[in-house]
């Protein structure tokens, strides 16, 4: 009776591992697939993209047409060079716009793209001009700060005429 409970335990247990091999294969394959036939390859150069990674997405309207593919740093300009991935059945203008957006303070980032005016439309390895970087938040505020207290303290409160 115990060799029959250690023989059946063995096949669901072979069952399990070949369930889990599967979804693995899967998954990889269906990744592959969905990357190699995603889109086209475009760059774009940043000043800062703070909170971009591989993946991030790319939108157009606020709607996903692509995602971040690559990101690396240029030696000679100190520029972030960014790898995009643009949906093929996506046109966007060859003036368009790239700027780092966030989903709001505690969102993430991705790259939101402003559709120019231009008839040409990009085309693998095109290179987007216009950039704008993102912004940093906490340099921000402490400006703003530092300017409200030099600007509330300087001019002496004048007294109403009697």
């Amino acid at each position: 009776m115990a060799a029959r409970a250690q023989t059946l335990e063995t096949v669901v247990g072979a069952g399990v591992v070949a369930a889990a091999a599967g979804f693995l294969i899967f998954a990889f394959t269906s990744a592959r697939e969905a990357s190699a036939a995603s889109g086209y390859p475009v760059t774009a150069i940043f000043e800062r993209v703070d909170g971009i990674s591989v993946g991030s997405d790319v939108r157009l309207s606020g709607v996903k047409v692509g995602a971040v593919s690559s990101i690396s740093l240029d030696p000679s300009t100190y520029q972030a060079k960014v790898g995009l991935t643009i949906d093929r059945a996506v046109k966007v203008p060859s003036d368009s716009v790239a700027k780092v957006s966030s989903d709001g303070l505690l969102g993430g980032a991705y790259v939101s793209l402003e559709p120019g005016a231009d008839t040409e439309m990009l085309k693998s390895n095109d290179k987007i001009i216009d950039t704008r970087g993102s912004i940093d938040l906490l340099t921000l505020l402490m400006n703003f700060a530092s300017s409200q207290s030099k600007s509330g303290g300087d001019a002496p409160a004048e007294e109403p005429a009697q």
